[in-house]
């Protein structure tokens, strides 16, 4: 959910960076514009403020917090899909309108998205608007109001979402799988369940604010700003409650199977097993591995001919496919596995030879590939959105930053060794699977 824009972001920026072209005469004024690395600073208070100056007319600041859906509890299911679609709502300091009306009239773009670990609040303006933008920015997250009247409003917007997931197969399987694998917190999905539509009420909102939206979970990142300013900001608004906040359980992995029929002319089956934490040697493994046998796509309409799984498969079947490698890593567990998309009367056959490729990597057949990883991470970070979110994740998951160079020197680090382990984790581990389709020929967890 984002609020509308009456003009395109795009061309205020090009508009302001003619009319905020820089002179450089002599050398003492080159040097004020050299680039500069990412600073991190821990408030005694435990927020952590991260920034990186990179002299952009454009600015782009986020506030990560520790309360993804993961920390919901079976009472208040539901309360962080609510949560995303507030950041519109009344707050203490400023009304539903004057937010909406305000970030417009000066071009810029408020929003807000989630995982299963944090929420992001993020406000995208030009540089010299930063102060307009912050004061909304800090009143969505340190001071909401959620008012009854304007929550309940949010039911229709809630089941849109509902609906709009539902025509996505993959996003049903995701969500399935996580289900299944886990006995709590992951297994919370990023959706309100049916039985929770129009029961989370304005105190469910509050008391997960209270619980989860204190300073130590809190980083505060920007992108073309000063830090010195970031910091001060933070210092006076986003020292808000101090505590650690509900401290959330430790992820179980159980596994287990769901299957979802249907009469769709595909086939789509997610098998994975657990892998590892975010941040550990072993999740960096399972990176190698994933960009091995075949991550997916990266161009729209593309093809994956290289693909060690498409390659592998396209000898067990003639039938149309799509096969790449599924990683998923969270604070204290991972996924790893396969996604298959199959006609129905192949499914059996793709996904037991997808299954072959990781053995034959387990037992030896592995090759270099860390350039793959290491490709795609330093793409990843060419935009401002997936620069700022790989500064705010490790900012609060770390209160500190990896800069891409040693990112890129610890994953050719990985040794083949590391690679094959990962592989045979997957394949001797207990499995998980969630599919779905016209399942008459789709085997079940235990036969695989």
């Amino acid at each position: 959910p984002a609020f509308p824009c009456s003009l395109f972001f795009q061309t205020r920026l090009y508009a302001a960076q003619a009319a905020r072209k820089v002179e450089f005469t002599g050398a003492a004024e080159h040097a004020k514009f050299q680039p500069q690395d990412v600073q991190v600073t821990r408030l005694p208070s435990g927020l952590v403020i991260a920034s990186l100056e990179n002299y952009s007319p454009a600015s782009k600041i986020g506030v990560f917090v520790k309360a993804g859906c993961r920390y919901e509890t079976p009472d208040n299911q539901g309360v962080t899909h609510l949560l995303r679609l507030a950041s519109n709502l009344t707050t203490k300091g400023a009304s539903s309108f004057k937010i909406c009306r305000g970030v417009e009239a000066v071009g810029g773009n408020l929003s807000v998205t989630s995982s299963r670990e944090n929420m992001i609040y993020t406000v995208d303006c030009l540089r010299d608007d930063i102060d307009t933008v912050m004061e909304y920015l800090i009143n969505v997250t340190t001071a909401p109001e959620f008012r009854a009247w304007e929550v309940s409003e949010l039911t229709p917007r809630v089941k849109m979402d509902k609906a709009q997931a539902a025509h996505s197969t993959q996003i049903d399987v995701i969500e399935s799988l996580h289900e299944a694998a886990y006995k709590n917190a992951l297994c919370n999905s990023l959706y309100c369940p049916n039985h929770m539509v129009g029961n989370i009420q304005s105190g469910h909102l509050h008391q997960f604010v209270q619980n989860n939206f204190t300073s130590s979970r809190m980083a505060l990142v920007g992108l073309g700003v000063d830090h010195t300013m970031l910091t001060q900001v933070g210092e006076q608004f986003l020292n808000i409650r101090s505590g650690a906040g509900t401290t959330g359980a430790e992820a179980q992995y159980r596994g287990g199977e769901i299957r979802l029929p249907s009469i769709s002319s595909l086939l789509h089956s997610a098998v994975v097993s657990e892998s590892a934490a975010a941040g550990t040697g072993e999740a960096m493994a399972f990176s190698v591995l994933q960009h091995l046998l075949g991550a997916g796509l990266h161009v729209k309409r593309g093809t994956c001919a290289s693909s060690k799984l498409v390659q592998g498969v396209a000898k067990a079947t003639a039938d149309p496919f799509d096969v790449s490698a599924f990683n998923s890593s969270y604070s204290d567990s991972g996924l790893f596995g396969l996604y298959t998309i199959s006609q129905p009367a192949a499914a059996g056959d793709v996904i037991k030879a997808a299954l072959a490729e990781v053995k034959a990597v387990a037992d030896g057949g592995v090759t270099a590939v860390q350039a793959a990883l290491k490709g795609q991470f330093l793409m990843s970070l060419e935009t401002s959105e997936g620069l700022l979110e790989t500064i705010g994740t490790q900012a609060l998951a770390e209160g500190s930053y990896c800069s891409a160079e040693e990112v890129s020197k610890n994953i050719d680090n990985v040794s083949l060794t590391d690679v094959s382990n990962a592989a045979k984790k997957f394949v001797t581990g207990k499995k998980t699977m969630a599919s779905s389709g016209n399942l008459i020929k789709t085997p079940f967890v235990d036969e695989i």
